[in-house]
């Protein structure tokens, strides 16, 4: 007897679970890990993303992800906020903490900001609100994994970048202060490559969204923007309320101000 099996719409819950056959894993394509407890959800983001040529692991829960997170080494992590044991933020959080900088795009069903700024907060490099088509996720993942390891992953030349106590290595990847190693995410570090090769040129926050996140402005958007810089702000400047090298530009956005 076949069997046919209905793919709903992506980040669309149901409260029938269907027990899954694991496929074997592209050793072609880019990794991901789909951090999902909901099946019918999961299922649908796992035959999108096999079409598209990725390979794909899977966790149904936050202890689990945080495992195949280390032993899968995915390329991009797909995190659900509601999980059955510790929260998609916690995972983030733990994540970072240990140090895995791939990555992580947030789906949640809460299109709150301050849910939004949370994810961001913890290190997660997007956030989508469900539910989301398939083709819009696609784009962003692509976007990502096009940052985070193809032409703005490169060193732009050898040789390396220094204002004040920082110093940038552009062929190790590598972000000193004071001689000592600051951990940045690949997000983090692309944006802040991009404004010091760029000194004194102001750059709107959508300026931002489309070069280094690779996609349009939208909601939100800002946020992001505005959350990573923060973030760059405190690990850099000496006065972080009242930076000297990463400076808001009034009525436009930001710049680097040698």
């Amino acid at each position: 007897m076949g069997y046919v099996v209905f793919l709903p719409r992506c980040g669309t819950k149901t409260r029938h679970p269907t027990l899954l056959r694991r496929h074997k894993i592209s050793m072609t394509g880019e990794r991901i890990l789909i951090v999902e407890d909901e099946p019918a959800v999961a299922m649908g983001l796992e035959y999108g993303l096999k079409s598209e040529g990725f390979g794909v692991l899977r966790a149904e829960t936050g202890r689990r992800a945080l495992s195949l997170a280390e032993s899968g080494n995915p390329h991009l992590i797909l995190l659900d906020i509601r999980l059955p044991d510790i929260s998609g933020f916690d995972v983030c959080k733990q994540l970072r903490s240990r140090g895995m900088r791939q990555p992580i795009l947030i789906l949640s069903a809460r299109d709150e900001e301050l849910d939004r700024v949370m994810g961001l907060e913890l290190g997660a490099d997007d956030y989508v609100v469900k539910p989301y088509r398939l083709r819009e996720l696609i784009a962003r993942i692509r976007a990502l994994l096009r940052r985070a390891y193809g032409e703005l992953a490169a060193p732009v030349t050898g040789g390396r970048l220094r204002f004040g106590e920082v110093e940038i290595d552009l062929e190790k990847l590598q972000v000193l202060r004071k001689n000592k190693i600051i951990d940045l995410t690949p997000t983090e570090f692309r944006l802040l490559r991009y404004m010091v090769s760029n000194p004194e040129r102001p750059f709107s926050r959508a300026d931002l969204i489309e070069t280094i996140w690779g996609y349009d402005s939208d909601i939100g958007s800002d946020r992001t923007v505005d959350v990573h810089m923060r973030h760059l702000r405190e690990k850099l400047e000496n006065d972080p309320a009242n930076p000297r090298w990463l400076v808001t530009v009034r009525g436009v956005g930001y710049k680097f101000q040698p």
